[in-house]
């Protein structure tokens, strides 16, 4: 096989690799409803399928981009895709919710090494080929905005006509699918595993990766109020971990968050800050607002599969726009821009507590997805202008993992203002929760200036 179609092989392998973790973490809205009839659950309980992904993929991302680094980033591909078949085969046979739970956190961690590999293969890839980097790159960027903006499409569809499980045994063939094309045709990795085990432990932060993932939980299962009698406790020792963990990364040679990155820049520190928040904001609608149209509304999963596309279709529509204005007019007025309309269409969400027809919500979900195009790009362009260039590898990584502390957050507030089931009732409390956040991110923004050159 000659270089051309070879690497035309090997993106599209890439491509559908990386493309799993966006999928899964949307498909999953449109059938909370469905596994809470099936397990027996509330709203805070039904969540943590969705957290326990996402806080495998907060700490895996960066884990697994330095396994790459190490290794070699075909064989983390390989094993990543394998992790995925293997553990979607068998998480329809869960015996219970907390064992699905636990399969969704480990295809979060193969799918976790999708992308930081095929950021790193693509460098060979595009050498080989002689051409740019940034045009395999951005095939692969496009593949996983697609798949975000098709997963409720795809999950509605599997749910109604197959159930739940067919969630998990999509990516079955998805997932050796990628691994067969990507063995084929990506260049081999070559002789790149050096030093001891105790070395690569040592080096990748696992005391910190724990501290993280513990604090958040302990937090949140306060929040969610999962064991009453422990509450204020869980609290307090969430709050006593995470205060070791920065203790720890601002110390550590090779932290798993560089928390010094941070403190000596504000304007990224500031751009994170505002991507969590706004981020929060998006998921409240992402994930909040799929278990209003089914529970009030009555719509088949399907059904709302469909009425969640024009979200995903807009912020891709968008995501040109917000490019060239940001050239014409600059990133700050951009994002504050964004940031106003994001308020005014929030405050149309008010609009669903006294009807769930079809043409109102599919013109709320549009709408929902400019200022989530705009703000997706522009926070973006911002994280890149605020991070000098040999530390922009780093400020990737915490960014990603900001969008997952948003979407963790929306999560655990769905659970906390829907208790009692998502009505429009509560659907009330969640637009007025979405306002204030709102508040909070235009705040972020008005006082965030570029860094300095």
């Amino acid at each position: 096989m000659s270089n051309k179609p070879r690497t035309a092989l090997a993106i599209a392998g890439l491509s559908l690799g990386t493309a799993l973790n966006p999928l899964n973490s949307s498909m999953i809205a449109v059938a909370l409803v469905v596994l809470r009839a099936d397990f027996g659950l509330d709203v805070a309980g039904v969540t943590w399928v969705i957290t326990a992904f996402y806080l495998a993929s907060a700490a895996g991302q960066p884990v697994m981009g330095r396994l790459a680094d190490r290794f070699g980033p075909r064989r983390m591909f390989l094993l990543g895709m394998g992790l995925v078949a293997v553990t979607c085969a068998l998480a329809p046979f869960a015996p219970n919710f907390a064992l699905l739970c636990v399969a969704r956190a480990v295809m979060a961690l193969g799918t976790a090494a999708a992308y930081p590999s095929a950021v790193v293969m693509v460098g060979a890839i595009a050498a080989r080929a002689s051409v740019e980097a940034a045009r395999p790159l951005g095939r692969i960027q496009m593949a996983n905005t697609s798949a975000a903006a098709v997963g409720p499409v795809v999950g509605g569809l599997l749910v109604g006509l197959v159930g739940w499980e067919a969630l998990f045994l999509v990516n079955v063939p998805l997932a050796l699918a990628a691994l067969l094309i990507v063995r084929k045709a990506a260049p081999p990795d070559g002789s790149r595993e050096r030093g001891s085990v105790a070395e690569l432990l040592r080096d990748s932060d696992i005391p910190g990766i724990a501290a993280f993932i513990a604090a958040l939980l302990l937090v949140m299962m306060a929040a969610l109020n999962v064991a009453p009698d422990f509450r204020w406790w869980m609290l307090a020792a969430g709050t006593v971990i995470a205060a070791l963990f920065a203790w720890r990364e601002l110390r550590f040679g090779k932290p798993f968050l560089d928390l010094r990155l941070l403190g000596r820049n504000r304007p990224l520190m500031l751009v994170y800050l505002g991507f969590a928040v706004f981020s929060s904001v998006y998921y409240f609608v992402f994930f909040g607002l799929p278990q209003l149209l089914q529970e009030s509304g009555g719509y088949s999963p399907a059904v709302v599969g469909l009425l969640m596309l024009p979200l995903a279709a807009m912020s891709v529509v968008a995501t040109p726009w917000a490019v060239r204005a940001m050239g014409r007019f600059g990133v700050r007025r951009v994002l504050i821009a964004g940031v106003v309309l994001l308020t005014l269409v929030a405050a149309l969400m008010w609009l669903l507590t006294g009807t769930l027809v079809i043409p109102v919500v599919v013109v709320l979900t549009a709408l929902m997805g400019v200022p989530y195009g705009v703000l997706g790009i522009a926070t973006n362009q911002g994280m890149f202008i605020s991070s000098r260039p040999q530390e922009r590898g780093v400020a990737a990584g915490i960014y990603q993992t900001c969008r997952y502390v948003g979407a963790i957050t929306a999560t655990v507030m769905i659970g906390v203002f829907a208790s009692g089931g998502v009505h429009q009732d509560s659907w009330a409390r969640m637009v007025a929760a979405m306002l204030v956040l709102c508040a909070a991110t235009l705040a972020v923004f008005l006082v965030w200036r570029p860094r300095p050159e």
